[in-house]
């Protein structure tokens, strides 16, 4: 397959988790987690967020937000987030068929909550004929690449917190928004109320693995059984833990992201030029989603790999990544224009 635009997941894996992984691969070392790789790999985690972080590496982002949930819900819960979160739309059910809980999805043009959106769903505290709401959880960066401030996350946290809530963060791109922000990770998290973190690495060049993060150990006495029976406990862990210590290593994640942006960026101010497509959205990460006749689409997948991200507006998806070529890039906004003018 040509480079893709569909999806950052379908890029490969960047020499330096490559390299890790191969030189963890001599010998043996005791499995599930007790080995010195995942040791290391941990207290790295902690080093960036502080000694009291909670770390459960699993092998896949629903994994990650499953374990995330399971933890701090029961079957008679709700969990509040938008419509187009992953959990929502791109996990099959797993939340709900893990946890029990119910997902409450709401509307948001720009894929992002806040506390007056979610005001109402207090209106039944305590009837016991309806789930009474216990998470929040959040994308960073969002399904639609958009960003949350440090303020409007904080927002949400003290409005879960006022009303004995958790704040989930899923964060299968949470280095693209790192990067975009000019931010390190704690202060878009745990110094912004964040409860749990799903962080993820997949998108930007690692292999396969996620960490759950929990800040206050107190939520996270339950992960290590949820983590077995949901069957996301890896006994050669080692190799998830090794692509983290690489990850971070030379901040090879900051390098990455930061591509992956900047191909965004560019991708989207070559679009702004050309007359007639339509950026649906703020290109804020490494998205880029734009609005697209039927007859543009078809000529577009003639030569490149990408998904219509919104069916009914006929909004198309380009994600960029790691490893995305700027003649790529500087390719497809000629075949954009080209497949315009074309219908003129």
């Amino acid at each position: 397959m040509n480079h893709s635009f569909a999806s950052d997941n379908n890029s490969g894996v960047c020499i330096e988790v490559m390299a890790a992984m191969a030189q963890v691969n001599i010998g043996h070392e005791v499995g599930y987690g007790a080995d010195p790789y995942t040791k290391q790999a941990i207290q790295i985690f902690k080093d960036r967020f502080g000694a009291d972080t909670e770390v459960f590496f699993v092998f896949n982002g629903t994994g990650a937000n499953v374990l995330s949930l399971s933890c701090l819900t029961d079957s008679y819960h709700a969990v509040l987030c938008t419509e187009a979160a992953h959990i929502n739309e791109d996990e099959c059910g797993a939340p709900e068929k893990f946890t029990g809980s119910k997902l409450w999805d709401f509307f948001a043009p720009d894929a992002k909550l806040n506390p007056d959106m979610l005001q109402y769903t207090l209106a039944n505290a305590g009837d016991e004929h309806r789930v009474q709401p216990k998470m929040i959880s959040i994308t960073q960066s969002t399904e639609f690449g958009t960003l949350y401030s440090v303020d409007e996350i904080k927002a949400l946290a003290d409005f879960a917190h006022s009303h004995d809530m958790y704040l989930h963060l899923d964060g299968a791109r949470i280095v693209n928004a790192a990067v975009s922000l000019g931010l390190d990770f704690k202060a878009f998290t745990k110094d912004a109320g964040v409860d749990v973190v799903s962080f993820g690495g997949t998108k930007n060049g690692m292999m396969y693995g996620e960490a759950v993060l929990f800040f206050n150990p107190e939520l996270a006495k339950r992960a290590k059984f949820f983590r077995k029976q949901g069957m996301q406990l890896a006994s050669k862990m080692r190799y998830i833990s090794a692509q983290f210590t690489a990850y971070f290593e030379n901040d090879t994640w900051h390098k990455n992201a930061s591509h992956a942006n900047a191909m965004a960026q560019k991708l989207a101010t070559k679009i702004k030029a050309i007359e007639g497509p339509v950026l649906y959205h703020p290109v804020q990460a490494n998205g880029v989603f734009v609005q697209l006749p039927d007859a543009v689409i078809a000529k577009l997948r003639e030569h490149h790999f990408f998904y219509i991200f919104d069916e009914k507006n006929r909004v198309a998806r380009f994600m960029c990544s790691y490893d995305t070529p700027e003649s790529e890039v500087e390719r497809l906004a000629k075949d954009i224009e080209q497949a315009f003018n074309s219908l003129t």
